[in-house]
């Protein structure tokens, strides 16, 4: 028998109690939620149309994009068992992963000697280390690299690092970012890895296109590359999540996900949670790919005459 309607978002509230990065917000979500409950507002819905209200509830409240109550029409593993929901959030994200190639759509040299990766994920590098080395392996050698974020819905706070290590210079590590956890009050920081298994890619320009989409850990790597003036953002504003959540089964179609970090940046000492990342070349997001191509070609250094000519 599944859970009803009042079981699955008390289950809901109590992960948003437990484990929401803003206490304050979680208490007030769940007199509002409950206050809806009791109000019959969810009386007749089930589905994708019972989450979107409850979503719209919880961001009523708290306007954070990475709240939500998610449906799946496609029965997910479930096991009604708390403490193992960290594991299933890992699985869940290393299957979405897998589908999707550990988030490399395409990796491209262009015409005129410029590297193109699209993306649509920030994967864990645990996986995708050896698909980002073979990317940054294929175009090291071009003269500007067009990293494509547009489609990117976030992930990874490892994989973010791991991207923007082969972006900066090795030998001594950069510090990207910290991620405070309200449960534990612990600070984890985040650098670039010392060694990796291909060249870096050093004194090139770099253009990163951003769009409405990109999200999360998305915005992660491109908030890195601007604030410290290692790329050139082309698109449009993103979408703003910058708190790390967690994925958490409610039942074989319901589940909840909850911010449980916020992530500070150590140069600027915020973040974007809620406006998004503005970029420095401001163009509809489907213009942003030809812009910057053409702005990088105005960019590659001369080209040495044909021999004999």
């Amino acid at each position: 028998m599944g859970k009803t309607t009042t079981e699955l978002v008390e289950s809901a509230l109590r992960r948003i109690t437990a484990e929401y990065i803003a206490e304050d917000k979680a208490t007030e979500i769940v007199t509002h939620v409950r206050g809806q409950l009791a109000a019959g507002a969810y009386e007749q819905l089930r589905g994708q149309a019972l989450c979107d209200a409850v979503t719209a509830d919880f961001q009523h409240v708290a306007a954070d994009k990475h709240l939500r109550l998610l449906w799946s029409e496609q029965p997910q593993e479930f096991e009604d068992d708390e403490a193992a929901e960290a594991e299933e959030d890992e699985d869940f994200f290393a299957v979405l992963a897998h589908a999707e190639n550990q988030g490399i759509r395409r990796v491209e040299r262009l015409e005129g000697n410029i590297g193109y990766i699209e993306t649509t994920l920030v994967a864990e590098p645990g996986d995708a280390a050896p698909f980002i080395d073979a990317a940054m392996t294929l175009l090291a050698h071009t003269d500007a690299l067009i990293l494509d974020l547009r489609a990117n819905r976030g992930g990874s706070t490892y994989g973010m690092a791991y991207w923007c290590s082969y972006l900066f210079p090795g030998g001594e590590s950069v510090h990207l970012t910290d991620v405070y956890r309200r449960t534990t009050g612990q600070t984890q920081q985040f650098w670039t890895v010392p060694y990796l298994p291909a060249a870096r890619y050093l004194d090139r320009p770099v253009y990163v296109l951003t769009g409405p989409v990109t999200f999360s850990g998305a915005e992660d790597l491109a908030y890195n590359l601007k604030v410290r003036g290692r790329a050139v953002l082309v698109g449009e504003t993103t979408r703003g999540g910058a708190h790390p959540t967690g994925y958490y089964p409610l039942s074989e179609h319901v589940s909840v996900t909850v911010p449980y970090a916020r992530s500070v940046n150590p140069v600027t000492g915020g973040d974007w949670e809620g406006t998004g990342i503005t970029p420095d070349i401001a163009v509809p997001a489907e213009d942003a790919l030809d812009v910057a191509y053409q702005h990088a070609l105005t960019k590659l250094p001369p080209r040495p005459a044909p021999a004999g000519k």
